[in-house]
C-alpha cells in the first residue's frame, strides 16, 4: 500500500465511522430530533454500523484500521512501525472531518440549542465522558475494553480460512476477509452494550480526541464544556489497551 492510499483510506474510513457515530449520538441527544431519547442500544448499533461502513470502504486502500489503538496493536504484533505516524495522522484528520459532517447534518438542531428552555450540553455527541469520574478506574475500563476489541481483531486476520467473503481483487488488510469486517462491527456493538456503561467506550483515541477538538471550536450555542481535564483518559487507555493486545497476541498465537 502506498502512503497516499493509506492516508486517503484512513481519512475516508474514519470520517465515515465518526459521521455515523457522532450522528447517532446527535440523533438520540438533541431535542429537535426524531430519534431523541432512543437509548443506548441505538447508540451501540449506530457505532457498530459506522465501523462496518468505514472499514469496508477503507480496507482496499489502507486495510481499514480507523483507530490508533488498532494500528499500535498491529505494529506490536508485526514489528512494523514505520507507517504508524501516517496512519494516526490520517485517522485524526478523518475523525475531525467526520465530526464536521455530523455537525452539518444536524446544523439546525445544534442552532436550536440556543433555546434556553431545551438547551443541553453537547459534548457527549462528539466525545466520551465517565459516569463516575475516577481516573484510574476510567483508564482501566478503556484498557480492558480496547483489549476486547483489538485482540479478537488481530485473530480475525489469522482465522479467515479460505477467505469467505473476500472481495475479488481487493485486500481486506487486517480483517482477512469481508465477513470479518462484519464480525468486527458486531464486536463493537457488543463492547458498547456490555462494557460501554462506565466511560462511553472510546476504545479509539482518534474517535474521542478529534471530535473533542472540533467541539471546542464549533459555534454551538450553550454547548457546555469540552472537559479537557478528562481528555487524556480516552487517549491513554486505548493506546495502552492496543499495546497490551498486541503483546498478548504475540505471546499466545
Amino acid at each position: 500500500m502506498s502512503n497516499s492510499d493509506i492516508f486517503l483510506g484512513e481519512v475516508i474510513g474514519t470520517a465515515i465511522l465518526i459521521l455515523f457515530g457522532a450522528g447517532v449520538c446527535a440523533a438520540v441527544t438533541l431535542y429537535h430530533s426524531k430519534a431523541r431519547a432512543a437509548g443506548w442500544v441505538v447508540i451501540a448499533f449506530g457505532w457498530g454500523f459506522g465501523v462496518l461502513a468505514g472499514a469496508y470502504t477503507a480496507a482496499p486502500l489502507s486495510g481499514g484500521h480507523l483507530n490508533p489503538a488498532v494500528t499500535v496493536g498491529l505494529a506490536v504484533d508485526t514489528g512494523e512501525w514505520s507507517k504508524v505516524p501516517l496512519y494516526i495522522l490520517a485517522q485524526m484528520v478523518g475523525a475531525v472531518l467526520g465530526a464536521v459532517l455530523a455537525y452539518l447534518v444536524y446544523f439546525a438542531q445544534f442552532q436550536a440549542n440556543a433555546d434556553t428552555a431545551h438547551a443541553q450540553p453537547t459534548l457527549g455527541i462528539f466525545a466520551t465522558g465517565p459516569e463516575i469520574r475516577k481516573p484510574w478506574a476510567n483508564v482501566l475500563t478503556e484498557v480492558i475494553a480496547t483489549i476486547g476489541l483489538v485482540l479478537p481483531l488481530l485473530a480475525f486476520g489469522r482465522n479467515d480460512g479460505i477467505g469467505i467473503g473476500q472481495i475479488p481483487g481487493q485486500d481486506a488488510g487486517i480483517y482477512g476477509s469481508g465477513i470479518s469486517i462484519l464480525l468486527v462491527s458486531l464486536l463493537v456493538v457488543g463492547i458498547g452494550l456490555s462494557l460501554g456503561g462506565p466511560t462511553g467506550y472510546a476504545i479509539n483515541p482518534a474517535r474521542d480526541l478529534g471530535p473533542r477538538i472540533l467541539h471546542a471550536v464549533l459555534p454551538i450555542p450553550n454547548k457546555g464544556t469540552s472537559d479537557w481535564g478528562y481528555a487524556w483518559v480516552p487517549v491513554a487507555g486505548p493506546v495502552i489497551g492496543g499495546l497490551l493486545a498486541g503483546l498478548i497476541f504475540n505471546a499466545a498465537f
